[in-house]
């Protein structure tokens, strides 16, 4: 991991807090909300949505950081904001479907996670700490290093 947010994130995944979460709360700059504001915020989408299998909780939390810091802009006026930040929303998400073929937490992790079968084969192959955990550092590390390229005003 190359910064100190994206282990502060993997190390609030391994605290049990959701992709979501420990991304959005990991990412944080200093600025904003507090931990704990951002912790209850992105805690109903972890699993892709309250487990529905949707789109992947840590970039859904990486999407929130990036929002936080980078939305200013479309806050004061949705219009002329809305192109910039668009822009690296569908950037971030690009790089992580590219790095991992998928955006969806079904696809990711191959588990219907809204089932008690899909849920036991989850925790049967691990996949919280062999696989999620790597989609929470790259999300982490991939909105840190895109919130520094911006020129901050």
């Amino acid at each position: 991991m190359s910064n100190r947010q994206s282990q502060r994130a993997v190390e609030l995944f391994s605290r049990n807090y959701n992709c979501a979460q420990s991304v959005y709360a990991g990412s944080a700059t200093g600025e904003g909300l507090s931990e704990a504001q951002r912790l209850a915020l992105a805690a109903p989408f972890g699993g892709g949505v309250a487990r529905q299998g949707e789109f992947c909780g840590a970039l859904t939390g990486a999407l929130l950081a990036l929002g936080e810091s980078c939305g200013k802009a479309m806050a004061a006026d949705p219009v002329a904001g809305r192109d910039a930040l668009y822009l690296q929303a569908k950037q971030l998400t690009e790089a992580f479907r590219t790095a991992h073929g998928a955006i969806l937490c079904r696809e990711l992790t191959g588990c219907a996670l809204d089932t008690e079968a899909g849920q036991r084969s989850f925790h049967e192959r691990e996949l919280h700490q062999n696989f999620c955990n790597k989609l929470v550092a790259f999300a982490a590390e991939e909105v840190v290093k895109m919130i520094a390229a911006v020129p901050q005003k």
